[in-house]
């Protein structure tokens, strides 16, 4: 094969054409693959470029494939597997388990998480990931495990309940609910509420029809929605570990104490579960057992 007729495509195209597929549009997927939309643009324009093809379809509204673009979609899928694969394969022998979060860890409990998996698993690394998508990053193969409080739309994605966490109202200072010691949801729609509709455990439907809030500030991640809080702009809702875990001058926290508690999951890729996964969830599980 000459050079002429080679073609030059890239893992990072393919991981671009996937996403925009399983996010529904460039932003969201700029998001999940944590580049720049132009970026995942350029990338798609790579691929159809190489391949010699229209891939996607591209409307004001939605993204979508071509009949080239499915076909390619599902061998890129596969390539994507495989490496997957073997990037497991090779890190079988490193001794590391990478649990991934979206927002935070384990919240107070994440300490006592820490010693106990030292006695528990002495030879095994355990490293912390924060990954903002809806799995954690375990459909990208960044972690072995993660912790969810959203479950995700994801059918390769197994996961057991561990635990339940109070939710809190996250407010600025001067905030007029300040000098409350718990609020309400009624309280909390009076203004504005920022929510991470990707990965974050608070959505409309936690408030009756006719009393939610009457502006969604929609937000990208953890340090987006603490910043738009913080600024007197919102009030968001989370889970109790958020609450211990992000603590900035400025900002407060107080029980809704009329507000159903968030579920903790403990989640793992079906087709490949991780080292002692029995004894993992055993383990996250009686962090909360003693609440």
């Amino acid at each position: 094969m000459n050079k002429m007729s080679r073609m030059d495509v890239e893992l990072r195209q393919l991981r671009c054409l996937a996403a925009v597929v399983e996010e529904g549009t460039f932003t969201d997927a700029a998001i999940e693959l944590r580049m720049s939309q132009a970026a995942v643009s350029r990338n798609i324009a790579g691929l159809e470029q190489a391949l010699g093809v229209r891939l996607v379809e591209r409307t004001t509204r939605s993204v979508g494939l071509t009949a080239e673009g499915e076909r390619v979609l599902a061998k890129a899928r596969r390539i994507l597997s495989l490496l997957a694969d073997l990037e497991r394969d090779a890190r079988a022998g490193t001794g590391k388990i990478r649990i991934g979060y979206a927002w935070s860890a384990l919240g107070e409990h994440t300490t006592e998480f820490q010693r106990r998996w030292a006695a528990t698993f002495p030879t095994t690394e355990l490293q912390l990931v924060r990954s903002n998508t809806p799995t954690a990053g375990l459909t990208d193969g960044t972690t072995d495990f993660a912790i969810l409080r959203r479950l995700p739309d994801a059918a390769a994605v197994e996961h057991v309940r561990i635990g339940a966490e109070r939710r809190y109202c996250a407010m600025s200072s001067d905030d007029p609910l300040a000098a409350r010691r718990s609020v309400t949801l009624a309280h909390i729609a009076q203004r504005p509420v920022a929510m991470d509709q990707r990965t974050g455990s608070t959505s409309l439907d936690l408030w009756p029809e006719q009393g939610r809030p009457q502006e969604v500030i929609p937000v990208q991640d953890i340090d987006d929605w603490l910043n738009v809080i913080g600024g007197g702009k919102a009030r968001g809702i989370t889970a109790e570990s958020t609450a211990h875990q992000y603590r900035r001058r400025g900002l407060l926290y107080r029980l809704v104490r009329d507000a159903p508690p968030v579920p903790v999951y403990a989640a793992w890729s079906k087709k490949d579960p991780p080292r002692e996964c029995d004894r993992i969830v055993e383990l996250l599980a009686g962090l909360y057992s003693a609440d």
